[in-house]
């Protein structure tokens, strides 16, 4: 695995940005890498404040935002038939496996996709 590469799941970055200081522990020093979809999620966000975009596009601004290619679109349309996860999840996991990056969540639900580097966050 990719020692200093962490890959996000959207949900990270909402206690991240909520002030979770665990999770701020787990990433500092990494290079941070999240779906474009991740970054939509985040912005197109109902009733964030000015003040709350703003604290979202500094902190996309240390990322690494990776599009949807060739690849993802594949390995996207394999998962889903496999085990019917939503189709934003399903786009962030394959991106996580396309890099070959452990994806960093606390959604259980993905638990179940089977060779998925995972680092989970359970929440107290």
């Amino acid at each position: 695995m990719s020692g200093n590469k962490l890959f996000l799941d959207t949900n990270i970055i909402l206690y991240l940005l909520n002030g979770d200081e665990t999770i701020a522990e787990i990433l500092d020093n990494k290079q941070i890498y999240i779906s474009v979809v991740t970054e939509l999620e985040l912005l197109a966000y109902p009733g964030i404040t000015d003040e709350e975009e703003k604290a979202i596009k500094n902190f996309l601004s240390e990322c690494k935002i990776v599009s949807i290619n060739i690849h993802i679109k594949k390995e996207v349309i394999r998962l889903r038939k496999k085990y019917k996860i939503k189709l934003p999840d399903t786009i962030i996991i394959a991106t996580a496996l396309f890099l070959g990056l452990p994806l960093f969540t606390a959604d259980m639900e993905l638990r179940k996709v089977a060779n998925l580097p995972l680092i989970f966050y359970e929440i107290d």
